[in-house]
C-alpha cells in the first residue's frame, strides 16, 4: 500500500480486462449512463490528485474543490472568451491548476496536519464566493455561470457523450500510468520519504521544500483536470456547483477507494456517483409495490443516510479502501494455496 505494486503479468491482465470493460461500456449503457460514467471518471482524476498529496506525500487536504473548479472555469473560459477548442483547453486548465497549487503550496509550507487541513477547507470555501465577485464577472459569469458546449465527437457514430467518455477515460488511464511512473521514480521515493519521516528526509538531503510544493502543484494540476473534463460532461459551469460538497467528494471517494493507491480511485469516482442514485432508487423501488414490500419503503433510509453507512462499514471492514482489501484478499488466497 505505501508504494505502487510493481507490474506482474497477472496485474497487467487485470489491467487490460478492466479497460476493456471500459470500453464497452458506452456500446452497452445508455447515453445518460456513458455520462454518469463520464462524471466518475472526472472525480477519479481529482481523488488521484488528491492520493499523491495526502496518501504518498502526507499533505492533509480537504479543499480539493477550490482546484476542481479553477480547472472547471479556465476550460469554460478557454471556449467562451478565447474560442479556443475544448481539448486544447484541458491543457491549459491543468497548468492554471498547477500554478495556484504550486503557489499555494508554498505558504502551507508553514502548516502541518490539521492546520493546513483547516487552511485547505479555507480556500475551497472561498473559491465559489471568488468566482461571484463582480471584478470577475465578466470572466466568470457571475452568478450566471457559463454554457459550455459539449465536445463534437472525434469518430463517426459516436454520441458526444460517447466520445468525450472515451477521451477522459483515455485520459484518466495516462494519468494513472504518469503517477505510477513518477511514483516509482527517484522523486516518488522522495515524496515517501517526507511522509514517513521529514526529519530523516531533510537529513537524507532531500529538498523539503520543493518536493512539497512541486507535489502539491502537481496534485491540483490532476484536479484542474478532472474539473474540465466534469465541466464537458455537465456543459455548465457555476459557482454553487464547485461548493465544500465536492471537496468532501473527492476526500470521501479517495478514502473508499484507497487514499495510498492508484487503482482505488476508479472505485472512489464509481461509488459517489452512483451510490446515493441507487440508494435512491431503492427507496422509489420499495415505494412501487404493493403488500408487504410497500412497508419497507418507509424504513429505508434516506441516500444520504446510506451513502454515509456505506462510508462507516468501510472504514471499519476495509480501513485501507475496496483495492486495499483486494489486495488483501488476494494475498490472503495466495497464503492459502500455497499453505
Amino acid at each position: 500500500m505505501d508504494r505502487p505494486n510493481p507490474i506482474t503479468k497477472k496485474l497487467l491482465i487485470g489491467f487490460l480486462i478492466a479497460l476493456g470493460v471500459g470500453i464497452l461500456i458506452p456500446q452497452i449503457t445508455t447515453d445518460f449512463t456513458t455520462y454518469q460514467f463520464t462524471l466518475a471518471i472526472s472525480y477519479g482524476i481529482a481523488m488521484l490528485g488528491l492520493n499523491i498529496l495526502t496518501g504518498y506525500n502526507g499533505q492533509f487536504s480537504v479543499g480539493h474543490s477550490a482546484f476542481f473548479a479553477i480547472g472547471a472555469y479556465t476550460a469554460a473560459i478557454m471556449i467562451e472568451h478565447f474560442a479556443i477548442d475544448p481539448y486544447t483547453s484541458i491543457v491549459i486548465a491543468a497548468f492554471a491548476a498547477f500554478v495556484v497549487g504550486f503557489l499555494f503550496g508554498l505558504p502551507a509550507l508553514r502548516l502541518e496536519g490539521l492546520y493546513l487541513a483547516l487552511a485547505t477547507f479555507g480556500f475551497a470555501v472561498a473559491t465559489p464566493q471568488l468566482l461571484k465577485f463582480d471584478a470577475f464577472e465578466h470572466w466568470t459569469g457571475g452568478v450566471q455561470g457559463i454554457f459550455v458546449p459539449k465536445p463534437e465527437p472525434l469518430m463517426e457514430g459516436l454520441s458526444a457523450d460517447q466520445s468525450l467518455y472515451y477521451v477522459a477515460m483515455g485520459i484518466m488511464v495516462f494519468l494513472m500510468v504518469v503517477a505510477w511512473s513518477i511514483l516509482n521514480s527517484r522523486s516518488g521515493r522522495a515524496m515517501m520519504a517526507i511522509r514517513d519521516n521529514p526529519v530523516a528526509a531533510a537529513t537524507m538531503g532531500i529538498n523539503l521544500p520543493m518536493v512539497k510544493t512541486t507535489t502539491f502543484g502537481l496534485s491540483a494540476m490532476y484536479a484542474g483536470i478532472g474539473g474540465a473534463l466534469f465541466t464537458y460532461s455537465s456543459e455548465f459551469v457555476s459557482p454553487d456547483t464547485f461548493n465544500f460538497f465536492i471537496a468532501v467528494y473527492i476526500l470521501v471517494g479517495s478514502v473508499i477507494g484507497g487514499i495510498a493507491t492508484i487503482p482505488g480511485v476508479i472505485f472512489g469516482g464509481l461509488f459517489i456517483v452512483f451510490m446515493p442514485n441507487y440508494a435512491q432508487d431503492l427507496k422509489l423501488f420499495f415505494e412501487g409495490t404493493e403488500g408487504p414490500w410497500a412497508a419497507v419503503a418507509g424504513v429505508v433510509p434516506p441516500p444520504w443516510a446510506i451513502f454515509g453507512v456505506m462510508l462507516i462499514l468501510v472504514i471499519y471492514f476495509v480501513p485501507f479502501g475496496v483495492w486495499g482489501g483486494i489486495e488483501r484478499l488476494w494475498a490472503w488466497t495466495k497464503r492459502r494455496s500455497a499453505g
